[in-house]
């Protein structure tokens, strides 16, 4: 029978967070430090800390300053013991520090208390300090305060992964099976099919929570159409607070074209050719602020780290989750239903932007994710990998195709000038290893290891890139 969770008039399901373990070794630490939440818009930021709060028995005093702005002035002083006083005056409460918890919740409505962070870590470490907010981006970028560098954390938050959609949609023995999946092993016809088509699933409905809880409560792909297009509303409706800076349909236009270039180098005149670029690029830096969407820049993949040989000319985009961009393409779980190769959706921009999904939820908790490609751009001779992602101290290309070894003619010409000796393919198909030699179009003789591996498997990636290289490869990684 399924568990659901009243919050306010609403039944949910009951979803499990990975990074709920991060957060709980973060409550436990003896040097715990007050902890800032950055992410978008409803992936789940407060229901997170609401959950730590039940889980670990603590006590939440939970401050809201986007429906409360009064609540900033209990913060007047500098003085942690005056502030809990306050606090605990105004809500009625008393605040017992050690099994409490203080919750700051969208708190790029009073940016301000983010330099205040400090006296907690420094006068009340025995109080966790958690703060949180949506639009968090656009305050750091402004503050005219003193940020208390070195005394908080930041921990990124995304929307669920496909392994945490396969938890919430009672598969959690299919996740535990991609976590301790070896590739020595042949996975079974039932199983594949089985993962492929709940991929599907989670290609339509995406990663945000309340599109997964309605799906698995409901089953019902209206309304969880329905949902993407309240969040993208919400979205929306948050351009509003850009209102001073920029003309909103400037917004609306990047919002809409990032979908259909997906794959793609983004070109702002696609977006609108009536609009000037410098007005594009501002609406395009503000959402990317905002988290909604993310750019994917290009690199020469020499060296690392891979941004410090970024080429900011030169990028693709995706959403922040591909269930939005379901929704704005307009496909549904039936068109896709009779398409055995994610990647021929959508001219692969679709699969493309399942796969930087899922790359981002790879990076370390307290890492702000960042995603790479490479771009070769030659006359007669272009070239281009659709990733380039660090594992350890090695640099992997990673292509995201279906097909034969052959038409992987970039991913030939890239590990011919870096001298690499493993990359990876993404797809539909039966995880495999394989030996490549073959020559490029300029006649040179390529030779390296190709992992490829199905979409389900894309949060497994730094794991079997592991295995190969210890035990397929002999390497040993530092």
């Amino acid at each position: 029978m399924k568990k659901y969770r009243k919050i306010g008039k609403k039944a949910t399901v009951a979803m499990k967070r990975d990074l709920t373990h991060f957060l709980i070794d973060w409550l436990n630490s003896s040097s715990r430090k007050p902890i800032v939440i950055r992410g978008a818009r409803q992936v789940g930021k407060t229901w997170l800390i609401r959950n730590l709060a039940q889980s670990t028995q603590k006590q939440l005093i939970e401050l809201n300053f986007e429906k409360r702005p009064d609540l900033e002035s209990l913060f007047s002083s500098n003085e942690p013991e005056e502030i809990i006083a306050n606090i605990a005056a105004s809500l009625g409460k008393t605040i017992k520090r050690s099994n409490s918890i203080l919750f700051l919740d969208e708190i790029q409505a009073a940016p301000q208390l983010l330099a205040k962070l400090r006296w907690f870590a420094e006068e009340m470490p025995q109080l966790p300090v958690v703060a949180a907010g949506s639009l968090l981006d656009f305050a750091l970028a402004d503050h005219e305060f003193s940020m208390p560098v070195g005394r908080i954390g930041y921990m990124y938050l995304e929307p669920l992964s496909f392994e945490e959609f396969l938890e919430a949609a009672e598969y959690p023995e299919l996740k535990t099976y991609l976590k301790t999946y070896p590739l020595h092993k042949e996975i079974p016809i039932a199983i594949h099919k089985q993962l492929i088509t709940i991929m599907k699933e989670y290609l339509i409905i995406g990663g945000m929570p309340a599109a997964v809880s309605s799906w698995v409560r409901r089953k019902n792909l209206e309304h969880v159409n329905q949902i993407h297009f309240d969040l993208l509303a919400t979205y929306r409706e948050d351009f509003s607070k850009y209102r001073g800076r920029l003309n909103i349909d400037r917004l609306e236009d990047i919002l809409t074209a990032i979908p259909r270039q997906l794959g793609k180098k983004f070109v702002y005149s696609h977006a609108n050719p009536e609009v000037n670029t410098p007005s594009l690029r501002m609406a395009l830096d503000l959402l990317g602020k905002a988290r909604v969407c993310h750019r994917v820049f290009a690199t020469s993949a020499n060296g690392l780290p891979l941004n410090a040989e970024r080429k900011d000319k030169f990028f693709k985009a995706i959403l922040l989750d591909c269930g939005l961009v379901s929704a704005e393409l307009g496909l549904s779980l039936h068109q896709l239903s009779s398409i055995s190769e994610l990647t021929l959706i959508n001219s692969g921009g679709l699969a493309e932007q399942l796969v930087g999904q899922q790359l981002r939820t790879l990076f370390a908790p307290f890492v702000p994710p960042s995603l790479n490609y490479w771009q070769r751009t030659k006359t007669g001779a272009n070239a281009e990998v659709d990733y380039v992602i660090q594992h350890k101290n090695q640099i992997v290309p990673v292509e995201v195709k279906a097909g034969r070894t052959g038409t992987l003619k970039s991913l030939h010409q890239f590990m011919e000038s870096k001298g690499r000796n493993l990359a990876v393919r993404i797809n539909s198909d039966y995880p495999r290893f394989d030996l490549i030699q073959v020559k490029t179009t300029t006649a040179s003789a390529v030779e390296y290891s190709l992992l490829s591996i199905p979409f389900y498997l894309v949060g497994q990636l730094h794991r079997l890139l592991s295995e190969v290289y210890e035990d397929e490869l002999g390497v040993h990684e530092s």
